[in-house]
């Protein structure tokens, strides 16, 4: 019997209480959602939501670190894997459109953190690690002869991850692409215009 169970809590455990504030925070903004606002959404009292989570900070770290945990999970992949820094980088875009896919709400509340608290700041830092990354591996294409040497390499990574990060202003994933031809489209807009001729 999980502790939810035994205290009268059915249906909610920190992963659904999660999602929950999750959509609130992206419907009414992370600075504008009380602890009722929550209680009242979920139809349980603050104390009930205590008893998952020490604060409100706390699931926005709990929320910001699964969409750049899967960003990061991606990365170390892409790291690990043999063969041109341009087949990587490619493979990095169509990960992250996965991740964005599969983690939407998160991913949306990731892209929309200010640096207002502590926890945001963290996360900013950990994105700006990620660009770096980017970055990094468009100059190893460019500098392989892959990528067009007229652009500067993190401008092209900006653009590039403009291109995925724009996806949670219209990406609905009912009835829609898959986050695979998702991906395949926008592989082909963007690398079809950045690889060398």
């Amino acid at each position: 019997m999980t502790a939810a169970t035994r205290r009268g809590r059915p249906g909610y455990d920190q992963e659904s209480l999660l999602r929950v504030a999750v959509k609130v925070f992206n419907e009414r903004g992370y600075d504008g959602t009380s602890m009722e606002d929550l209680s009242r959404k979920l139809g349980i009292t603050k104390s009930a939501i205590y008893h998952h989570v020490a604060s409100k900070e706390e699931l926005l770290r709990l929320a910001l670190d699964r969409a750049l945990d899967g960003l990061f999970a991606v990365a170390a992949e892409v790291e690990a894997a043999d063969g041109p820094a341009i087949n990587r980088l490619e493979r990095l875009v169509r990960g992250s459109v996965g991740v964005l896919v599969e983690q939407l709400p998160f991913v949306t509340l990731l892209l929309r953190v200010r640096g207002n608290t502590k926890v945001e700041r963290a996360a900013l830092a950990r994105r700006r690690e990620f660009d770096h990354l980017v970055t990094d591996l468009v100059k190893q294409a460019a500098a392989e002869g892959d990528v067009r040497p007229d652009v500067d390499p993190a401008v092209t990574a900006r653009l590039l991850f403009g291109l995925v990060n724009s996806l949670i202003e219209w990406y609905r994933p009912r009835g829609g692409l898959s986050g695979d031809e998702l991906a395949d489209v926008l592989s082909k807009v963007a690398f079809d215009g950045l690889r060398s001729r």
